[in-house]
C-alpha cells in the first residue's frame, strides 16, 4: 500500500474528539490525585500557624525543664516504683525509716511511682529529665488546645497558655501529680467536646479515671468537675454577660452514665477503696502536714509568682468590665473556685491555671483575628519549627549537667561520704533530704521523708517540727530515738546549734549539707 492510499483511508475515518485511554486509567489518576491532596493537607496541618505556636510553647517548656528542678519527693517515688517493679508486690508497711518501720502504709500513687521508677532504671537522671520535659510539654499543649477550643482562636489560646506557663512551672517538679494535672485538662477537653456534640468522647472518662485513681489523689477533683458540669446543665440561665445552656435529656443521661461508670472504677486498685478515700484523709486528717509543708501554705503575694497571680486576676476583672465578654456560668464558677483555692493553698494554682484558660482566652480572642488557612505561610512555619527542634536537640542537657544540677540541691556528696564512712546508729535528717536518702542510701533508714501522712499518724512529724525548730524538747527527742548523727542543710537552726555544742562533732560539710556525729 502506497503512502497516497494511507492518506486517502485516513481522510475517511470519523473525526476524533478526545484522546483514547485504557480502561481504569482515570481511577488510578484520580486516586493519585486524592492521595497527593491528602498528603498536602496533612503537611499543611503539621506546619500550620497553630502548630507552630504549639512548638513555641514546647520550646518555652524546654527552656525551663532543662534546669532539672525537681521536688524532694521525687526520689522516694522513684524508690517505691523500683521496689514494686523488682518484687511485683505493693507495699503495705513502711520499709524505709527507723521511726515508723513496719507501721501500715500503702503506696497511694503506685502507678505514677512505677512510671518514675521504670524511667529512672532505664535512663537514669537523663531519662527522668526527658520525662519531665515530655510531661510538661503535654500539659502545656493540652492547655493550649483547651483554650483554643473554648475561644475558637488559636492565637488567644497561645497567649493564655504562654501566660499560664509562668504559674504552672513551679509545680512541674516531676511527681505523679503532673500526670493528674494532665488528666484534669483531658477531662475538661472531653466535657467541652461533648458540649459541642461529640458524644463518643464522653466514654473516655471511665478509663481515664481508672488510671488516674491509681496515679494520684487529684482524681477526686476530676470527679467533682464532671459532677459540677452535670448539675450546672440542669437549667437554662442568663444574667448580664453570664449564660448557661441546659443539657438535652439525651445529653444528661449520657453524662450521668459516664459519671456513674467513672465512680464504679475507683475501687479497682491494689488496695481496694483505700486509695479512693485518701484525698479525704489528706484534706481532714493531716493538719500538721498541711500547716508546715510549703506547697500547702497560702499564696505568697510578696514574691514573683504571687505578684503575677494577682496581676492576672486584676487584669481579668479590668478587661471584663471594659469589654463585657459573654461567658458560660460553669467556666466562670470554676474560675472563681480555682482562684479561691489557690489563695488558700499555693499548691492549687494547678487548678487555677486550667480553670482560668477558657475565661482568659474568651477575652484575649477579642484582640486577635481568627486563624485563616488561606493566608498561612507553611514554609515559614516549617522553618521555624525545624529551628526549634534543632535548638532543643543541640542544647539538650547531658547527664553530667543534670548530675551537677542535682548536686547543687541535694546531699549527693554527703551520701558518697556516708557510703565510704558509715555512721553507726540512727541518723536524724532534714525533711528535704529524706526522699533522696531513701533512694540513694537505703541501707541507712531515715528519720523522716516526704510521706507526711505516715509520719503524722505516728506522731513523728510533730517531733520533727520540735527538733527542726529547736523547741524545748528538741534534744530530748534526739536522745529518745538514740540519734547518733544528723544530716542537715547548712542554714537550718539545728545545724547552727550542734556546731556550738561540745557533744557533737562536724564530720562532713559542703555547700549543701552538714553531717554532725556525737562525740
Amino acid at each position: 500500500m502506497s503512502e497516497a492510499d494511507i492518506a486517502l483511508k485516513t481522510e475517511t475515518l470519523p473525526p476524533v474528539t478526545a484522546p483514547m485511554r485504557p480502561v481504569g486509567s482515570g481511577e488510578l489518576t484520580g486516586g493519585r490525585s486524592k492521595l497527593g491532596a491528602g498528603v498536602t493537607s496533612l503537611l499543611q496541618s503539621v506546619f500550620s500557624f497553630p502548630a507552630m505556636l504549639g512548638m513555641a510553647l514546647v520550646g518555652r517548656v524546654f527552656y525551663e525543664a532543662r534546669a532539672f528542678f525537681v521536688d524532694p519527693d521525687l526520689w522516694w517515688h522513684v524508690k517505691v516504683g523500683q521496689d514494686i517493679l523488682a518484687t511485683h508486690r505493693w507495699p503495705t508497711v513502711d520499709p524505709y525509716s527507723f521511726t515508723v518501720a513496719g507501721q501500715p502504709w500503702i503506696a497511694y500513687e503506685w502507678l505514677g511511682d512505677v512510671l518514675l521508677g521504670g524511667v529512672a532504671r532505664a535512663g537514669g537522671l537523663l531519662g527522668l529529665d526527658i520525662l519531665l520535659f515530655g510531661l510538661a510539654s503535654l500539659v502545656m499543649l493540652a492547655l493550649y488546645g483547651y483554650a483554643t477550643m473554648k475561644s475558637g482562636n488559636s492565637k488567644a489560646g497561645f497567649v493564655v497558655a504562654g501566660l499560664m506557663c509562668s504559674l504552672a512551672f513551679a509545680s512541674f517538679s516531676l511527681r505523679p501529680q503532673m500526670i493528674g494535672y494532665l488528666f484534669l485538662i483531658f477531662v475538661l477537653i472531653i466535657i467541652e467536646k461533648f458540649r459541642q456534640g461529640k458524644n463518643n468522647a464522653l466514654w473516655l472518662l471511665p478509663p481515664i479515671f481508672l488510671v488516674w485513681v491509681n496515679t494520684h489523689g487529684s482524681f477526686i477533683i476530676g470527679i467533682g468537675v464532671v459532677a459540677f458540669y452535670l448539675v450546672a446543665g440542669l437549667w437554662e440561665f442568663r444574667a448580664g454577660t453570664i449564660e448557661n445552656h441546659k443539657w438535652t435529656r439525651e445529653q444528661r443521661i449520657r453524662l450521668e452514665l459516664a459519671l456513674l461508670l467513672s465512680l464504679a472504677v475507683l475501687p479497682l486498685t491494689p488496695y481496694g477503696t483505700q486509695v479512693a478515700v485518701y484525698p479525704f484523709d489528706m484534706a481532714f486528717g493531716q493538719p500538721i502536714n498541711v500547716a508546715n509543708v510549703l506547697e500547702w501554705l497560702p499564696m505568697p503575694f510578696d514574691i514573683g509568682g504571687g505578684k503575677l497571680f494577682l496581676a492576672i486576676i486584676l487584669a481579668f476583672f479590668a478587661a471584663q468590665m471594659l469589654m463585657r465578654v459573654t461567658m458560660q456560668l460553669g467556666d466562670v464558677t470554676l474560675f472563681f473556685g480555682g482562684f479561691a483555692l489557690a489563695c488558700v493553698h499555693r499548691r492549687f494554682v494547678l487548678l487555677f491555671v486550667p480553670f482560668f484558660a477558657p475565661v482568659g482566652a474568651a477575652i484575649v480572642a477579642r484582640w486577635f483575628p481568627p486563624y485563616e488557612k488561606k493566608i498561612d505561610h507553611f514554609y515559614l512555619n516549617a522553618a521555624l519549627m525545624a529551628a526549634a527542634v534543632v535548638g532543643m536537640v543541640w542544647y539538650f542537657p547531658k547527664a553530667a549537667d543534670i548530675e551537677k544540677a542535682t548536686t547543687r540541691i541535694y546531699p549527693v556528696r554527703a551520701v558518697e561520704y556516708l557510703r565510704q564512712h558509715p555512721v553507726k546508729g540512727p541518723v536524724f535528717n532534714s525533711y528535704a533530704f529524706g526522699g533522696y536518702l531513701v533512694n540513694q542510701l537505703p541501707e541507712q533508714p531515715v528519720f523522716i521523708d516526704g510521706r507526711g501522712d505516715l509520719y503524722e499518724r505516728a506522731g513523728i512529724f510533730g517531733e520533727y517540727i520540735e527538733v527542726a525548730d529547736l523547741h524545748a524538747a528538741a534534744f530530748r527527742i534526739l536522745d529518745w530515738h538514740h540519734v547518733n548523727a544528723c544530716l542537715l542543710g547548712r542554714k537550718e537552726p539545728l545545724a547552727t546549734a550542734l556546731g556550738a555544742m561540745p557533744g557533737w562533732e562536724l564530720r562532713y560539710s559542703d555547700g549543701v549539707s552538714m553531717l554532725f556525729v556525737r562525740r
